[in-house]
């Protein structure tokens, strides 16, 4: 049965299936609320976040109104160009988009404010930003109180300096994915290795790398397979540790579309996010007034227990004749290690792991069983553990078992959270690979040292984990950190702190301040001022998690100060170091960079003809894998065999996760979440659990381990037993900096805590 359906499926181009979906004008089934407009439910209220994106741009309207309909966003990576996208012709404008405006708009920061950093230290990030952007480079040496103004000649005649007198092991540069552009990364990473060193490294490290690994192992691919629009009338897309209510607003418009069309919704989680149980979308009419109910099945695991959760899974699926023997036998390979492996887990073993009966993994099963279509979405929920990878590879499984991949409403999409995170790995400004996202072996490194016409390093460069180890250990002389904040990003904010105090040199390029920036020099801090990306003339690209590169161009409208590209400091600051490299690293304008991507990363060609708002091309198509033709050594796919991970929680303790409310990635923009009511110092727990240890909502807590200890206020929520969520990055202080993944390295945001009432700081309810 599912063989012969997948096959037509495929053959016919998904028409057996859209004959099925007709969308309904009006759905009460799906309605959340008959109050009109949600009136006194737990929700976001978008109409205000308009109201205060006006008035906090009040200076700037014009500016800011062009941003929005001429650029593209520097939000999520779902991609709207201006206010639209490829996959409703509708206007989408979301919270997150409006709460970022302000950054582009704002005027330059009073730099007498930077003359005492100890003052500044008493703010927070929030305040911090809205100081204004940084107009001019500054520099704070040793015993200084804070920082004074120098030109760009000298600026980076010191930062150049420490570079030459430093070793290539001794550097690290780091790019974080705050509206950073394709040709941004490029020329960065390139500048780098013209200066010695594989040490350039980005956001993405913190948040897919599991994915990249997994996906290229399986599939041979390391991006998403499908588009947005196979959400839409496919018959089921699942959420895997995943929250886009919270983090991609403007893709709960394509899951109303969805539900309207018959998709059946099911999120694999430990907590039952209010945002993805019902939704209130404020450019639809029916949903705006009604809301939309999301998802049709909450599955309820344990923080860690996803691949117990999905091995159950696949092994239900097979004890029950619901895999496409025919397809796995022709396109994948691997099964039979697979299914001897599931026989060899127990039930009681798989039970244990994911926190859930057997009867619950069945259920799933049976979803995906008589589904013949998918999509499978996971987010930072799956990579951000010790075995991300893994996680990765236990859901590719689940996909591979019906052919959910290369075929019409189906996919795996590791949805991204950040406009600039896709196009970072794979424009090569990462220590593990080089452009293309090809490892650094001897023939990959031969092909591009002929190419730029200078030797490339050959050994892997630090990690941005490894980088802050290493200035820990006073084995790093410099680090150049192009926005983020590694004392926010990274566990253990002490840890990075002494790390980022023995650094002889500092520099910081970013378009306002960070914490980070006052930390104490060892020797030298220097500050650069950033363009945004609608300042930067010639334009430039973004890639979207549906792998669309789409052109960006600049806005008219008033520049700051001083500020510079990116780019061109990278390569200006290349050209010191290595002057006999300058006309290597040598770019005209964007469009050049453009050029080069083109001739580098072969996928990316295409990438040199955009040259105007509305160019946009989507790199291997709708579909990777398109056909089921895998691009491995043998043509197939793999199956993994995935050994159930060991999460000890030892009795009367916790796992917390860390989470996000009212933020984009770090940066907080209110202390409540709308989407579930709780504020900054909430702990999110089980009700049973609480009453167990005689914890009233909104008293005071206190969670306790090996490395730190976090104060905050209970907060009854439909989380799993034996859970404990809190906020990121405050939740930093929980997590051990040394428990990795193997691969990516990227850090496991999860930990095992105690939780101890406080009495005397007891509240009432919230």
């Amino acid at each position: 049965m599912a063989t012969s359906a997948a096959y037509l499926f495929s053959e016919q181009g998904g028409s057996a299936v859209a004959e099925r979906r007709r969308e309904k004008l009006i759905d009460p089934g799906n309605w959340a609320s008959w109050k009109p407009f949600g009136i006194g439910e737990q929700r976001p209220n978008n109409y205000f976040e308009i109201t205060r994106a006006l008035r906090e741009n009040a200076d700037q309207l014009g500016y800011a109104w062009r941003i929005l309909k001429e650029g593209t966003c520097d939000g999520c990576s779902l991609g709207t160009m201006g206010l639209h996208d490829w996959t409703l012709d509708e206007v989408h404008l979301c919270n997150i988009r409006l709460r970022l405006l302000r950054l582009n708009t704002m005027p330059a920061l009073d730099t007498v404010k930077l003359k005492d950093a100890s003052v500044l230290r008493r703010l927070s990030g929030e305040e911090l930003r809205d100081l204004g952007r940084l107009p001019y480079p500054m520099i704070r040496r040793r015993g200084e109180p804070g920082f004074l103004r120098i030109s760009w000649d000298e600026a980076l005649d010191v930062i150049a300096a420490g570079i030459r007198q430093s070793r290539p092991d001794r550097l690290g540069f780091y790019l974080t994915s705050r509206g950073q552009p394709n040709e941004t990364y490029f020329a960065a990473q390139k500048a780098v290795r013209a200066m010695g060193t594989n040490s350039v490294d980005n956001a993405a490290r913190v948040c897919h790398s599991p994915s990249t690994f997994g996906l290229k192992g399986s599939l041979g691919v390391a991006a998403t397979t499908c588009s947005y629009s196979d959400w839409i009338g496919s018959d089921l897309v699942v959420f895997i540790g995943s929250n886009v209510a919270n983090n991609q607003p403007v893709s709960m418009k394509y899951l109303y579309k969805a539900k309207k069309s018959g998709t059946k919704v099911a999120v694999v989680n430990s907590y039952r996010e209010p945002g993805m149980e019902r939704y209130w979308v404020p450019s639809n009419v029916e949903s705006a007034v009604f809301g939309t109910k999301i998802t049709d099945r909450f599955f309820l695991i344990n923080v860690g227990g996803d691949i117990g959760f999905l091995n159950g899974t696949l092994k239900a699926m097979i004890a029950e004749g619901w895999v496409d023997r025919e397809f796995i036998d022709r396109h994948v390979s691997g099964f039979e290690a697979v299914e001897a492996a599931l026989a060899e887990q127990s039930w009681a073993a798989l039970e244990a792991s994911a926190g859930v009966p057997r009867e619950e993994m069945e259920a799933f099963a049976r979803m995906l069983g008589e589904a013949e279509t998918a999509v499978l979405v996971w987010s930072m929920g799956i990579t951000q553990h010790e075995f991300g990878e893994d996680n990765v590879r236990a859901i590719v499984n689940l996909a591979l078992t019906k052919g959910f991949v290369g075929r019409d409403k189906c996919g795996v999409m590791p949805i991204r959270g950040h406009s600039g995170v896709q196009g970072g790995a794979e424009m090569g400004a990462y220590s593990s690979v080089l452009p293309g996202g090809v490892p650094i072996s001897p023939q990959n490194v031969q092909r591009f040292t002929e190419l730029w016409g200078f030797e490339v390093p050959s050994g892997p460069g630090l990690t941005a984990p490894e980088m802050i180890d290493a200035a820990h250990d006073g084995r790093l002389d410099v680090l150049l950190s192009s926005g983020g904040n590694f004392l926010e990003i990274l566990p253990e904010p002490e840890y990075c702190q002494r790390a980022l105090e023995r650094i002889p040199l500092r520099v910081h390029l970013d378009i306002v301040v960070s914490s980070q920036m006052l930390v104490d020099p060892a020797e030298t801090v220097v500050l650069l001022p950033a363009a945004t990306r609608y300042e930067m003339p010639g334009g430039v690209t973004e890639t979207t998690t549906e792998r669309r590169v789409i052109f960006s161009p600049e806005i008219p409208g008033p520049r700051i100060g001083e500020a510079r590209p990116e780019w061109e400091v990278f390569c200006d600051l290349a050209k010191l170091v290595a002057p006999d490299r300058a006309p290597r690293v040598h770019f005209e304008d964007t469009a050049a960079i453009r050029a080069e991507i083109a001739e580098a990363i072969p996928i990316y060609d295409g990438i040199q003809t955009l040259a105007k708002f509305g160019d946009q091309f989507q790199y291997g198509g709708p579909h990777l894998c398109a056909g089921w033709q895998f691009p491995t050594p043998d043509g197939k796919a793999r199956f993994s065999v995935i050994d159930l991970p060991r999460v000890e929680l030892p009795e009367g303790h916790f796992m917390v996760a860390t989470r996000r409310g009212k933020q984009f990635n770090s940066m907080v923009h209110g202390k409540k979440d709308p989407l579930t009511g709780a504020d900054r110092e909430s702990i999110l727990i089980n009700q049973a659990d609480a009453e167990g240890l005689g914890i009233r909502n909104g008293d005071g807590v206190v969670l306790r381990n090996d490395v730190g200890e976090l104060w905050g206020r209970a907060r009854i929520a439909p989380v799993k037993p034996r859970t404990l969520q809190v906020h990121w990055p405050e939740g930093q202080v929980l997590i051990d900096r040394r428990t990795r993944s193997p691969q990516g390295g990227v850090p496991d945001y999860n930990a095992v805590v105690s939780l101890e009432p406080e009495p005397r700081r007891a509240g009432a309810a919230t």
